[in-house]
């Protein structure tokens, strides 16, 4: 089956810098394949580079088995993009917005207004369809954005960081438009800082740093690569954070971390019970209480975090109305 993706050795520099630097990438068809990385790692540069947005100064690029550099407006024909910012007309109404897509897209004016209505049906915004977007809350504007990328009908949707600035509900919302889209038959490849957001949307995630890819594989197939499993501790007083980080020390097998929001304190360790029963015998001898204690498998935060040494990227605070800025590269 021909890959919905295929870049080989991707180089495309700007200036002294190497944004992409040799990366190899293959996305199978059928599936959701997110692209992780930190800030600068060449996320946005690579969804550009299948877009046609930019061309690479080396390597070869296919999308859909066709050749994105001597073929461009092939590629463009079985593409959709959504970006990191809504890009809809506030002016407009939603429908309106929809069917100048469409309109661009070849669509005579009759089936423009049947695809502008199908797309509303199908992300839940059929009500809201001929109220002006300056009405819309900011998760409306992302769905409606998705769906301006969806009227013409792409095999391929490329989403940068689509959920970004969302609140919670909007972003789950949005979630299930994307499962639904796939459920169709549409391939997504989707950049994201949100490493949750990967673990329930991807069947492929690819992880790059530097312009390269440094590992891949199934969400779950990560978390077995790491190889380690993590005491997770919730102290009674949240003062006792420190101790709990010194008593995890002793059997981590990297620097423990805390969260003084959720007030829980993190060790991967080599092993399980046993570094558990060891922990809870120091917690006890320095008479600190604990509300919750227990060994799970690592998180895909976690796994990002020992593959690159980064956490990833903190995103902007849960509003409807954040518009934070796209990957410097």
């Amino acid at each position: 089956m021909t890959p919905i993706i295929e870049a080989l050795g991707l180089t495309k520099r700007f200036g002294d810098v190497r944004a992409l630097d040799g990366l190899d990438l293959v996305a199978e068809p059928g599936r959701v394949t997110a692209l992780l990385g930190p800030n600068g790692a060449g996320k946005t540069t690579f969804v550009s580079a299948v877009a046609t947005l930019l061309g690479p100064d080396e390597g070869v690029l296919r999308v859909a088995g066709i050749d994105a550099a001597s073929e461009p407006r092939r590629v463009r024909q079985v593409i959709g993009l959504a970006g990191q910012h809504a890009s809809v007309e506030p002016a407009m109404t939603g429908a309106e917005n929809l069917e100048l897509v469409a309109r661009l897209f070849g669509l005579d004016r009759r089936a423009s207004r049947r695809a502008a209505a199908a797309v509303l049906d199908r992300l839940g915004l059929s009500d809201a369809g001929g109220r002006l977007v300056r009405t819309y809350s900011g998760g409306m504007r992302r769905r409606l954005d998705l769906g301006a990328s969806l009227v013409g009908r792409p095999r391929l949707l490329l989403l940068d960081e689509p959920t970004t600035g969302l609140d919670p509900r909007s972003r789950m919302a949005l979630w299930d438009a994307i499962r639904s889209l796939v459920a169709d038959g549409t391939d997504v490849l989707l950049t994201t800082q949100y490493l949750e957001e990967a673990d329930q949307l991807a069947r492929d995630v690819v992880i790059v740093d530097h312009g390269r890819v440094i590992d891949a594989g199934t969400p779950e197939e990560l978390k077995d690569r790491a190889g380690r499993n993590v005491i997770e501790v919730r102290p009674r007083a949240a003062g006792d954070l420190v101790a709990v980080e010194q008593a995890l020390a002793t059997v981590a097998a990297e620097t423990p971390r805390s969260d003084v929001g959720t007030q829980r304190a993190y060790a991967a360790v080599d092993g399980g019970a046993d570094r558990l029963a060891t922990v809870v015998r120091l917690l006890d001898d320095r008479r600190v209480a604990i509300d919750d204690i227990g060994v799970r498998r690592p998180t895909l935060d976690e796994v990002f975090l020992a593959l690159t040494g980064q956490t990833a990227a903190p995103a902007e605070p849960d509003r409807d109305d954040s518009h934070p800025a796209a990957d410097a590269a």
